[in-house]
């Protein structure tokens, strides 16, 4: 599949989607979550592509915000729709995605930058990270889930700092807040992130797909996140996975997981 704003490798079942538009710090416009939700169906539809790690190229930005050019005239009607759709078609895809997406945050992590960043299922930074939504020092709020995902992450306290404030923090920072899992040198990032994705690979991807809709069911109004985790646990049984997982456990032998 071609594209213009974004590349993609896939690595022994590692694939890797890097924002490729470095001259604008890898900005977020249409055609590039338009390109990024097609890059994304491919990896879900595709039986070779087991773990998706999601970075920017260079090192000056994972992305840096949106294309602010883009909808500086926009209407109510139009800057409601922006929103929809890209929750839609990319933020919300992401976070619900059934198979492990890490994101590498190389640089600037800024706006519709960091959100796409959070709609990840977990984060590794390189320590000269930045990271912020900086919305309201524009007379916006983030409107691609940040105002509900940050809060998430770091607590209702520090994600009302960071928005009120619209500032940056670091990647030290952000690891003491648990908006990351790791921090490491801007060289190591992508190495220490597939040695990650090396040992998820490891274990069922079926059950791991499970534990996504389990976890994220907590964070959905309305869903009781046990009783999924119960549907969730049961119909694990069925699975071939299950039967060679408990196989190997009793023979003392490695996993092959069938991913049935």
């Amino acid at each position: 599949m071609e594209f213009e704003s974004i590349l993609t490798e896939n690595n022994h079942g590692i694939f890797r989607i890097i924002i490729n538009r470095p001259k604008k710090l890898n900005a977020l416009n249409r055609n590039t979550i338009e390109e990024l939700h097609r890059a994304f169906t491919e990896a879900k539809e595709s039986n070779e592509v087991k773990v998706i790690i999601l970075t920017g190229m260079g090192e000056k930005a994972f992305v840096a915000g949106a294309d602010i050019s883009e909808f500086a005239d926009f209407s109510l009607e139009e800057g409601r729709k922006l929103a929809a759709e890209g929750q839609k078609k990319l933020f919300d895809f992401v976070a619900n995605f059934p198979k492990p997406v890490i994101a590498a945050i190389n640089g600037f992590a800024l706006g519709g930058g960091l959100e796409l960043a959070m709609a990840a299922h977990f984060r590794v930074a390189s320590d000269n990270a930045k990271m912020g939504l900086p919305e309201t020092s524009l007379g916006l709020i983030p409107g691609y889930g940040g105002t509900q995902r940050l809060p998430q992450l770091v607590g209702k306290g520090r994600a009302m700092e960071m928005i009120m404030t619209a500032g940056m923090i670091d990647a030290n920072q952000a690891l003491q807040y648990n908006l990351v899992n790791h921090v490491c040198e801007p060289e190591e990032l992508i190495e220490f992130t597939e040695k990650i994705a090396g040992k998820i690979m490891k274990n069922s991807l079926v059950a791991i797909s499970a534990a996504i809709r389990a976890i994220n069911a907590n964070f959905e109004d309305g869903i009781n996140g046990f009783q999924v985790e119960i549907n969730e646990f049961g119909s694990s049984f069925g699975t071939e996975d299950f039967k060679e997982g408990t196989s190997a456990f009793l023979s003392k032998r490695k996993a092959n997981f069938p991913g049935k």
